[in-house]
């Protein structure tokens, strides 16, 4: 079932006859062995990679067919191949890094630097480290980091250089949250489009399209909440807690020590949020050239006996000192930063679900806060109290995903909270996510870059 250029033919799985599609079937599964065998063959040797557009081309076809091929076998069989090929092919959603691969050669870019980070020019191999802890554990970051970049040398970077740079890392990482908090993934034929994982207990298919598992119906959860009926009242049950925590505050004002206690309790608390279901994540990648060590990725704040100093807002704050500083070194950027920050941070239509004329100040509020805790950011006005009472576990677990380990969100995480919303107060909740990760980030880089300044 080869035509004359060797490319593997697929009209035989269109046959009325069973028999006719079984064989058709049968070559294309001995054609994606090969292909696959061969790949893994290259890698074994450390010989250069074959030519994987067709290996990838074939494994999205199955992955349709899989999918929406009218003829129950030929579902089955795809899956099967599938199967039987999933340890050689295991893709990632590569949206973000397709889209700036494509711009850095529409102008002009050097096409060897997209072969590996190994190939890219020594200044920006610098960044790698820097780069890798900004992304997953940004608390680490020092003012060694910061002089060993700045030194003199060939290499080296200027202030306003590395100001630049971080600005753009940051950014770059929240994009990152955003694309796979919304879902945004290439169509399932297209390159990306789709991702390979291997079967699990909860039930999800061999393959997951679009990083969703999208045939999952019904939400499971083990947060204690009932998932698997629409709340009643949820809404409701929101805004009254909000109602009764606004006359509280009016009421009763917590003590310093209180509040310093509530926060240490939810910070402790955010490190028992699991971040996905599926804890074993794919180690191989489509964009894993692009960055180095691939097993480095976020670890609680403070853990395993490891204590990291709370970060007080009240000592370096974006108002305060990091808005100048980037205003300074990387000139009107700051003021867009900021204006990007509180528009994300302000933004209401004053409603909640189908209700209209409400305050959504103290859970935007809850929200935004909730994501710098888990960075051990604290602002010592805040009471961390509030948080548990209007984010639920469910609530929690996606934010912690999307912020910290966004590759593993899910279309059942995105539909076990606030299931009574619309999609676009969903979508406002990204955002918030977003410009709170991108600003915690900011926050611990720009402050080691204060401290070397002085």
């Amino acid at each position: 079932m080869a035509d004359r250029s060797g490319e593997v033919r697929w009209d035989g799985l269109c046959s009325r006859d069973v028999s006719s599609r079984e064989s058709a079937m049968e070559n294309i599964r001995q054609a994606v062995l090969k292909k696959s065998k061969a790949v893994a063959r290259s890698k074994e040797d450390a010989s250069p990679p074959p030519i994987r557009g067709g290996l990838n081309e074939m494994l999205s076809r199955l992955l349709m067919l899989s999918k929406r091929c009218p003829f129950r076998d030929v579902r089955e069989k795809s899956e099967a191949v599938l199967r039987s090929v999933q340890a050689a092919a295991r893709h990632r959603c590569s949206y973000l890094v397709n889209i700036h691969v494509n711009y850095f050669l529409q102008v002009g870019g050097d096409p060897k630097w997209l072969n590996g980070l190994e190939n890219a020019p020594q200044k920006l191999q610098n960044l790698g480290e820097l780069n890798k802890i900004l992304a997953h554990r940004p608390w680490l970051i020092t003012k060694e980091h910061i002089e060993q970049l700045l030194k003199t040398e060939e290499n080296s970077w200027s202030l306003a250089e590395l100001i630049h740079a971080v600005v753009l890392l940051t950014h770059y990482h929240s994009l990152a949250s955003f694309t796979f908090g919304c879902g945004i993934n290439p169509e399932i034929h297209r390159e990306g489009g789709h991702t390979f994982r291997a079967p699990s207990v909860s039930d999800y298919c061999i393959c997951d399209i679009t990083n969703g598992n999208h045939g999952v119906t019904q939400v499971q959860s083990s947060t204690g909440n009932n998932a698997t009926t629409e709340p009643l009242c949820e809404v409701e049950a929101l805004m009254e807690k909000m109602k009764q925590l606004q006359e509280c505050r009016d009421e009763i004002k917590a003590s310093q020590e209180e509040k310093a206690t509530r926060f240490e309790k939810e910070k402790r608390e955010s490190m028992l949020v699991c971040c996905s279901e599926d804890e074993d994540s794919a180690s191989t990648r489509d964009v894993s050239r692009h960055f180095e060590d691939t097993s480095y990725g976020y670890k609680d704040f403070s853990r395993h006996g490891m204590h990291v100093p709370t970060f007080h807002v009240q000592d370096y704050s974006w108002e305060d000192h990091g808005y100048s500083l980037v205003n300074r070194l990387y000139p009107d950027v700051g003021q867009l930063i900021d204006e990007k920050f509180q528009i994300a941070y302000n933004l209401t239509y004053n409603t909640m679900a189908m209700h209209k004329d409400v305050d959504t100040s103290m859970l935007r509020r809850a929200i935004w806060n909730y994501i710098h805790c888990m960075f051990g950011i604290r602002y010592d006005d805040y009471d961390y109290g509030e948080i548990n009472q209007l984010l639920d576990r469910s609530f929690k677990i996606y934010i912690k995903t999307v912020v910290c380990t966004p590759e593993k969100t899910t279309h059942r995480m995105y539909d076990s909270f606030w299931r009574q919303f619309k999609h676009s107060e969903k979508v406002h909740v990204n955002l918030l996510l977003i410009e709170a990760r991108m600003q915690a980030e900011l926050l611990y880089a720009l402050r080691a870059i204060t401290h070397y300044m002085t």
